[in-house]
């Protein structure tokens, strides 16, 4: 039996509101619209959205909690990474962070860095949510020194090129707008989202268009079996561009992706065959993705082989592949852990670090299901993935 506790009667309001704003799309489009479609409404409907609106999301009190969240060893750890590469760039260099969450990683890194004499001229929050924003800005302001929030900046959209410097995202690629597909008698049908005869969300498919059909037969051609009718899946069609756009004019630095997903053959595999799509809400899973829109998360996972091919499709060079665990370990956790227990005023405190430490790094929790990939472009970043490199699987 589930101890989800059901939304408030203010949260359905919300959350109905933004039910007709969805139907009225798929009513607009003909009767059912792309299920990426969908997604993109339900998490970034202007005001309503799940990542839109002012719900409280990261930290226990919210619906996941990220590794920023969980704890400033995490972040730590990535700044020892980033510092060469800062230090490397050139003059002025800028950090830019993708979806700063409620500023946790902004600012553990940034002390981090000050720490170490790597700090950027700029540190570039590039966050689509207004709430999340003012969060973050008030976060960062109270508990930042004044010469380092004085580097921190809020943009509306990517770096104008050229620029140098680190760009880092945490768990942002889980929620780009994913497209749905499905095998259907030797044919790449689309899912689509329709309504039906009570307006309530179902699951329509369409021909699928050429961009759509090029991107599976390229998946496909490189799996080791075929797979069966009927399956179902998604991938994110929209990558290469969305990469391009974000980071394409990084002249010289490093880009540094943490997510969870898998290499493209353990991804698509036979027996995955409803894909990794899946929602949350108070840390529980949901089964229905349609329920409650604008008051739950909806991810599914990163095939980690097509972020591979969109990095360096984008003229960068593949640094590195490892684990999160991998990751954290190969970049000074083990450092990191006991200068923090050092300094912990008890060992009920110290306890606490060592858990947050079994969090992020065992291969049944954080460890393994989350992953980080690393792309350079002109400096040298691949020291970070030293420890357990698993580009061979890609």
């Amino acid at each position: 039996m589930s101890t989800l506790p059901p939304p408030d009667a203010d949260a359905l309001a919300h959350s109905a509101h933004l039910r007709e704003v969805i139907q009225e799309h798929i009513i607009a489009a003909g009767g059912s619209v792309p299920f990426w479609k969908f997604m993109e409404l339900a998490l970034y409907a202007p005001g309503l959205g799940y990542y839109s609106a002012g719900a409280r999301k990261f930290g226990a009190e919210g619906d996941f909690v990220t590794a920023p969240e969980l704890s400033p060893l995490f972040s730590a750890c990535v700044a020892d990474a980033l510092a060469p590469v800062l230090r490397e760039s050139g003059p002025a260099p800028v950090l830019l962070e993708l979806g700063g969450g409620s500023g946790a990683f902004a600012e553990a890194c940034l002390q981090r860095l000050d720490a170490l004499g790597a700090l950027p001229a700029r540190y570039a929050l590039l966050e689509p949510s207004a709430d999340l924003r003012q969060r973050q800005r008030e976060r960062l302001q109270a508990r930042l020194p004044a010469a380092l929030f004085a580097r921190v900046e809020w943009l509306d959209g990517p770096i104008q090129p050229p620029w140098h410097g680190a760009l880092f995202a945490n768990e942002v690629l889980d929620a780009l707008p994913a497209t749905r597909f499905v095998l259907r008698g030797g044919q790449v049908r689309e899912e689509h989202v329709a309504l039906d005869g009570e307006g309530r969300f179902v699951r329509a498919e369409r021909p699928a268009d050429a961009l759509l059909q090029g991107a599976v037969q390229h998946l496909l051609r490189q799996l080791p079996a075929p797979l069966p009718d009927g399956y179902r899946s998604e991938l994110l069609v929209q990558l290469p561009y969305w990469l391009q756009a974000v980071a394409g004019g990084l002249e010289r630095g490093a880009l540094l992706f943490i997510d969870y997903g898998h290499a493209r053959g353990e991804y698509y595999l036979p027996e995955r065959d409803d894909g990794t799509l899946r929602a949350y809400r108070r840390q529980h899973q949901v089964g229905d993705v349609y329920a409650h829109p604008g008051l739950q998360d909806i991810t599914a996972s990163v095939d980690f082989t097509a972020l591979a091919e969109a990095g360096t499709g984008a003229g960068f060079a593949l640094a590195g592949y490892c684990t999160q665990a991998g990751f954290l370990l190969g970049n000074g956790l083990a450092d990191h852990l006991q200068r923090a227990e050092d300094q912990a005023p008890d060992p009920a405190a110290q306890q606490a670090l060592r858990q947050q430490v079994k969090q992020l790094t065992l291969p049944a929790l954080m460890g393994e299901r989350f992953q980080a990939m690393g792309f350079a472009r002109g400096v040298e970043f691949a020291p970070a993935f030293a420890l357990g490199d698993l580009r061979h699987r890609l």
